[in-house]
Order: C-alpha cells, then structure tokens, then sequence
C-alpha cells in the first residue's frame, strides 16, 4: 500500500512475509542470544535560519537609512540580530542495538551504532551513523559492510562543513558501490559466496539521511503537532508510522523487470533463479551478472519537534511487528521512561518470545529528545 506523507518522496508500507529464507539451506551451527547493547547520547545542532534570509533582511533594512552614520549603526544591529537567530537548536539522540538469533543455528545480522561517526574525517558538521546489515548464506558480507561502509562514505566524501544534500546522497551511493566492488574482490579471493541486505542511517546536522538495500526497513515515529507526544503524559496522543525504505524483492515487478533484463529469471517461488528472494544485496557473487545490484534507495528530511525515533529492523522483526504495532510498542515503553537500551531489548524479547520470530531478529531503536 502507498502512503503519501510530508516528506517529499513516496512511501511504501509493504508488510514483510512470515518467509524469512532468503537462500534455502545455508545456515550453519553456531550460538549466540539476546547480545550487544551499546548505549551513546550525542548533541546535534543545527541553524534555525539561513543566511540568505538574514542577507535579504539586511538589504532590505538597509534601504531604510539615510545617512552612513544611521547604516553603519543598523548594520551593527543587524549582524547581532542574525547572531541571535542563528542560535542552534539542540537535540540529544539515545539510541541503542538488541539481536537474538531467533530458532537459527547461526546468528547473521550485524549492526553499527555511532553516535559521533566522524572517525577522522574533519569538519565542524556533527554526523551520526546506525545500520543493520541481515546476512544470508553466512556472516562474512554482513561484517564486511559493518566494517566498511562507513568509511567509504566519508571517503566519497560525506560533507563534514556545510549541509549539501546532493553531496552527502552521492557520498553515500558511491560508498555503497565501493564497498560492494571491494566485497565482490574479497568474496572471489576467499572463495565465499553470502550476501548481506542493509538498511542504514545518517544524521547530519538536523538532516537524516536513509538507504536501503534489500528487505530490512527503517519506520518514522511522527505526532501531528510539533512536540505532542513528548508534552503528553497520558499518551492520548498517537503517533504515526511512517516507513522510509522500500523493499527490494526479485518477486516486486519494478525488481522483475530489472532482473529479466539483465538476464535473470524470476521462478514461480519468487526467488531469484529459484534461490534468492532479494534482489539488491552486498556480495551474492554468483547472483550478480543475473540482476541483483547494490544500487540503494536514498531519501532524507530534516528533523523537527514533530519526528520521536526510527526504528531499524532486519525482515526478521518485521515479519512480527506491524511499522504501527511496533511504534505503539516503542512510544509506550519511552513513556515509561526506559532508555533506548532497555527499549530495543524490550523489543527483541517480544519478537522472539512472545511473537514467536524463527529468524535473526536485529533492531536499532534511535530516539530524538528535542529540547
């Protein structure tokens, strides 16, 4: 079903299906549960205004003053004023990973949490990173993109200065397609042949960026009005899902097309070649010259009183949790007062456990405290 929201680029709220195989028969015995907590608060600010409206008041206050003595006098004001507006707008970010590897033998996914993602990458623009990598056919893809990505979008050249969306989108699709060559040369060296879907988060200043790959997916949690369900104790108000990515699956006609062109063939499963259900993932070696890419689907807005948190989730999660269901769930706990730790653990127990989730279950849980 399509949802047209605010944000200015379409959303899809696609329910993922309870089948959460991705390639049959590739996972192998290993031990893992309920792991990986890692807790960051940072503070990102970023201007209530712009120059370009500050230069338009300038000039046309300027045109008021008739003597140089009366402009030099104004213009003083008026730089002191544009200080003032130019006061940044903080916000903190509590945000935090949970994992279990459901009834698998092995445990796939791996994640990143980066409350200061600037590594040595300079600039004076504050950047956060989060991302979920879900692996199929083993976990080596899945690390390779938790360990690389990253650095090849700042090297692509992430804007670290100056808040350039057309930059920082570029940045992020090149490092996308770095870290995919790079894999594809790891992958043939060591003769292995997983891949691994991502969905992946950047803040920049007050912008969120988001990309995708894949059948992982990243829900908004927005109020109707700036503020109204923080300032809102009783919970009357409800916020509204919003999903942000959209599936890749070789079964999706967009997908189909791409594949059939490219010389792949769709089977009556679903699946690409009769094996893998996605259509764009990091690796996958042997599925590459028959469609599938590492091409994702970027968007971005920017943060206002009226965005709470996002949740990141690998297709596990999904398959049990509604992007409704589980920002209810989320908004439900943060009134409780819990922490983004306590939260995403809350929300992996229920998966597993109560919603009885049979695969990796992975999810991020990124709140926004606006001040």
């Amino acid at each position: 079903m399509e949802r047209t929201t605010e944000i200015t680029y379409p959303i899809t709220e696609t329910e993922s299906s309870n089948d959460n195989h991705k390639r049959d028969g590739d996972f192998q015995e290993h031990n893992s549960g309920v792991a990986k907590k890692q807790r960051a608060e940072t503070t990102l600010k970023s201007s209530s205004t712009t120059d370009n409206t500050v230069d338009k008041m300038v000039r046309r206050d300027s045109d008021l003053c008739k003597v140089s003595e009366e402009e030099s006098k104004l213009n003083g004001c008026l730089e002191e004023g544009k200080q003032n507006m130019l006061e940044t707008k903080e916000f903190k970010i509590d945000a935090d990973a949970a994992e279990d590897k459901g009834s698998r033998h092995t445990m796939e996914d791996a994640w990143v949490v980066l409350p200061d993602a600037s590594l040595d990458s300079p600039g004076t623009l504050r950047c956060a990173h989060f991302a979920i990598y879900d692996g199929h056919g083993g976990r080596l893809a899945a690390e390779y993109a938790q360990k690389h990505l990253h650095t090849n979008v700042l090297s692509a050249g992430l804007p670290r200065e100056l808040k350039d969306v057309k930059a920082a989108k570029k940045a992020i699709l090149d490092g996308f397609r770095r870290t995919d060559e790079s894999l594809l040369n790891k992958s043939a060296a060591g003769g292995w042949q997983d891949g691994a879907t991502a969905v992946c988060v950047w803040v920049l200043g007050q912008t969120v960026f988001i990309a995708n790959i894949g059948d992982a997916k990243a829900v908004l949690a927005r109020s109707s009005e700036a503020g109204g369900s923080q300032n809102d104790p009783d919970c009357r108000s409800t916020l509204k899902a919003i999903v942000l990515t959209r599936e890749h699956k070789a079964i999706y006609p967009q997908e189909r097309a791409r594949i059939q062109k490219a010389g792949g063939i769709v089977s009556s499963n679903g699946r690409l070649q009769g094996r893998l259900e996605v259509s764009r993932a990091f690796g996958d070696r042997q599925f590459k010259k028959v469609g599938v890419v590492a091409t994702p689907d970027i968007h971005s807005f920017d943060l206002t009183d009226r965005e709470h948190f996002i949740i990141l989730g690998c297709d596990g999660l999904w398959g049990v949790f509604g992007p409704n269901d589980a920002v209810e769930f989320v908004q439900r706990l943060l009134k409780e007062g819990l922490t983004a730790t306590a939260v995403s653990r809350r929300l992996i127990r229920e998966a597993v456990i109560e919603r009885r989730c049979k695969d990796n279950c992975t999810a991020i849980v990124i709140v926004f405290k606006h001040r």
